[in-house]
């Protein structure tokens, strides 16, 4: 990616005026997309789901046409933390799809092209999401419901398109079988229609979106995520002076190449080491064989009442391509704590990233946030392991840390029911350590974006965080 395109990404980053649509004009245009769009969501047994179907000799969940996802069973066996072996349902979903953001230029600051979507198990119904949020299955019509809009802007090679970002990333590694979108921002130079439910945004205004619970969708967030922009020269270029404040140092964080803890090459060769150690043995078993879960007519689930469900739904939404349709989704047992431990080291802040093995993952380990859990694995004697960290989640305060950042933000709502985690940004002092265990690293942003633009190093939550870095 050329120094164009990332300085372009930088003054949309630190722009938040928008004459095309203020902030706060967005937030009623955002109600009135929601009272526009009748939609129901009703839970129901899993009899009266149309088209799918408890396959008879495995008891595995899936679609009429094969097509969509399936609801499957995984025996896991690994030499990685207290639990050796475990079995578990999981969503098998084989197909590559699109998260698509299509932006523009206008009079010098590129804009991109949001959506106003509703999904079945969002927690608010609306959110913000990709212009293109689509499956396989969904973008080739296997619903026989009409093409999303935009598509042929990401799917042919056109004159006036220009991709600016194309990644492939993973998924939730607990929820998920190996799956990963197509992470892709491309830029028009042509006219466009905006349609209903779509608004130009600023990347400011994103991020600034990203400090209220639940409104910009996990999709969105992981497609900004991977957005790099460049060193230090750039300061230069946009004529900004840094202050010594917080979203100054994120931003010289980003921008830094010199001053981080560990090079490049010592964060490669610490993956590979524990790659290298990390022994992960996954094999497909049938659902009704999973041990330790339990189906009922409306839901299987745990028989401690841990981790997740997963129930049937009935959506009614009606701008959706297809207007009704019944589908399974998974909920949690409880809310997720997602958190990023950050300290200056060298005069630049650094995140300290855990490297985490979960049973879907493409290559065994990704590099996440520092806590990464549901809230029920963190109490004492109720958990399989400990959670390294949690007390300077749960109590920061009172371990001389910072709160910088903290907001409930949703998983992906066609998926998952009504599911969130406390997103938080903690930072810490020169009281603590900068000597941690081998499963933790220190990495500034530059770091982690140079390892993001490379396939199944930076895991979702971990995306999903770093996605709210603001830098005004």
């Amino acid at each position: 990616m050329d120094n164009k395109v990332k300085y372009n990404f930088l003054k949309s980053a630190l722009t938040t005026d928008n004459p095309l649509m203020s902030t706060t004009r967005f937030m009623d245009w955002l109600e009135e997309k929601k009272k526009d769009v009748n939609h129901i969501i009703t839970p129901i047994p899993f009899a009266d789901m149309q088209d799918w179907k408890f396959e008879e000799t495995t008891g595995n969940l899936i679609h009429n046409s094969g097509k969509f996802f399936s609801i499957e069973g995984i025996d896991i066996n690994t030499n990685w933390g207290n639990v050796t072996h475990w079995q578990q349902p999981i969503i098998n979903q084989p197909e590559v799809g699109f998260l698509g953001i299509l932006t523009k230029k206008i009079d010098g600051i590129l804009y991109f092209l949001m959506q106003a979507k509703i999904e079945p198990g969002n927690i608010n119904a609306v959110q913000i999401s990709p212009t293109l949020q689509a499956t396989k299955s969904n973008y080739t019509q296997v619903h026989q419901g009409s093409s999303p809009s935009y598509l042929e802007y990401f799917m042919a090679e056109r004159e006036d398109v220009t991709v600016l970002l194309d990644q492939l990333q993973s998924e939730q590694g607990a929820r998920f079988l190996k799956k990963r979108n197509r992470n892709i921002i491309i830029e028009i130079s042509s006219d466009i229609e905006v349609k209903d439910e779509f608004c130009w945004l600023t990347l400011g205004q994103i991020k600034e979106l990203l400090t209220h619970d639940n409104l910009i969708n996990m999709d969105t967030r992981t497609v900004i995520s991977g957005i790099p922009y460049g060193a230090s020269e750039m300061l230069k270029e946009l004529g900004l002076n840094l202050v010594n404040d917080y979203e100054s140092g994120l931003l010289q964080s980003e921008l830094d190449t010199e001053n981080a803890l560990n090079t490049t090459e010592e964060i490669i060769s610490w993956i590979t080491r524990l790659k290298a150690f990390a022994e992960l043995e996954v094999n497909k078993i049938p659902l009704k064989r999973v041990k330790g879960w339990v189906k009922d007519e409306i839901k299987i689930f745990h028989q401690d009442r841990k981790y997740f469900e997963v129930i049937a739904v009935k959506a009614e939404i009606g701008n959706r391509e297809v207007a009704s349709w019944t589908q399974p989704l998974m909920k949690s047992a409880q809310e997720g704590l997602i958190a990023f431990i950050i300290k200056k080291i060298n005069g630049v802040y650094h995140f300290l990233v855990q490297a985490k093995m979960e049973s879907g993952n493409f290559d065994i380990i990704e590099l996440a946030p520092t806590v990464q859990c549901l809230t029920g694995n963190y109490r004492k004697g109720q958990n399989e392991y400990e959670v390294e960290f949690i007390d300077y989640v749960i109590n920061p305060q009172e371990n001389g840390a910072k709160v910088h950042y903290a907001t409930f933000q949703s998983e992906e709502g066609g998926r998952f029911y009504q599911e969130q985690n406390k997103n938080m940004i903690i930072e810490v002092f020169d009281d603590f350590e900068t000597s941690v265990s081998d499963k933790y690293n220190w990495m500034t942003l530059n770091q982690i974006k140079t390892f993001i633009k490379f396939n199944n190093y930076l895991n979702i939550q971990s995306r999903s965080l770093l996605s709210a870095v603001k830098f005004t």
